[in-house]
């Protein structure tokens, strides 16, 4: 794989997404125009707001990115992340990312700093690295992508989040409440390497992410840093047993739970055992609707991220 260089003044278009994390966009709009004055850094900041959507701001960017060999950068949450990098991907254009989100998975495990001057030294002053992106049909994940009570989850953790704020406690009380509330089981079938086998889950997790799957204790921890995506099904349980499982990977031993099935994987087809034209698959904890039978696979070609050459908080996981 041939590596992509950018020029040592190559210009930045950042699409930075107040909605975000922490909703801290003036100060983030700061740290971004100092710095990138202090390196004499011609730059271009797309804000969304109302007047101004993210997907249009996405598109403008790449596209102008696209004629100067520039940066495209996201400035966001894992959703806003997401939309870049869909556009930026096969577009020869270096990818950036300046973490504005609530866990911030994709840039923690790329060695990515959630402080913005500190994500804006990275940017500044490193080179772009081949990341690897999942895709479920024709929709990019950088950290995981989901169907079933994973999906609910995500989903009642933005009401949740729209009325008490975008704060950890908050999500992890939502996903609490969503895990004990009952949800019927999925009856699906999948294949994969030449493997076949039905199953009946609550819900099916497929990761792209290293670091998530280190803190929760899985085995194929490292399929994403190997060329590989993981699946995790869950075993229909009761709400104790959830509970307990939900425990169990708080503590770094979701591996170690019977109810749990889990194995790596470069591209796998779901197929619907009842019904099911559609269905809401979560990719980076944005919901949207997708067509029966689901194909999830690694993606033919990788992300170039502006990252550093190691990943501290991932090595961290390893020892």
């Amino acid at each position: 794989m041939t590596p992509l260089a950018i020029a040592e003044h190559a210009p930045l278009f950042i699409v930075l997404n107040p909605a975000s994390g922490r909703g801290e966009a003036d100060n983030a709009r700061r740290s971004i125009e100092s710095a990138c004055a202090q390196a004499g850094r011609e730059h271009h900041i797309y804000q969304v707001d109302r007047h101004r959507r993210l997907q249009p701001c996405v598109q403008e960017a790449v596209e102008r990115a696209k004629a100067v060999q520039g940066v495209v950068v996201a400035a966001g949450g894992d959703g806003t992340i997401n939309a870049v990098a869909q556009a930026t991907l096969g577009s020869g254009c270096a990818f950036g990312v300046l973490p504005q989100g609530t866990f911030n998975y994709f840039s923690r495990t790329h060695g990515i700093p959630t402080d913005t001057d500190e994500a804006m030294r990275v940017l500044l002053n490193e080179q772009p690295r081949a990341v690897q992106v999942g895709q479920v049909n024709d929709r990019v994940f950088l950290v995981n992508a989901s169907l079933g009570l994973y999906a609910q989850l995500l989903e009642d953790r933005e009401a949740y989040k729209a009325q008490f704020g975008r704060r950890r406690w908050v999500a992890l009380w939502s996903a609490l409440l969503t895990a004990l509330r009952g949800h019927r089981p999925w009856y699906l079938h999948l294949s994969w390497h030449g493997v076949q086998r039905d199953i009946r889950t609550k819900t099916l997790f497929v990761a792209n992410n290293a670091l998530q799957l280190h803190q929760v204790g899985l085995p194929e921890a490292d399929a994403p840093e190997q060329g590989q995506l993981a699946a995790i099904a869950l075993k229909p349980l009761s709400t104790l047993s959830m509970l307990g499982l939900l425990v169990s990977g708080a503590r770094g031993r979701l591996g170690e739970a019977d109810s749990v099935v889990s194995f790596p994987f470069e591209s796998m087809t779901v197929r619907p055992m009842r019904g099911h034209r559609r269905v809401k698959v979560a990719t980076d904890g944005e919901i949207g609707w997708c067509a029966m039978p689901l194909e999830f696979r690694v993606s033919p070609e990788p992300l170039w991220l502006v990252r550093p050459a190691v990943a501290p908080e991932l090595e961290a996981t390893r020892q």
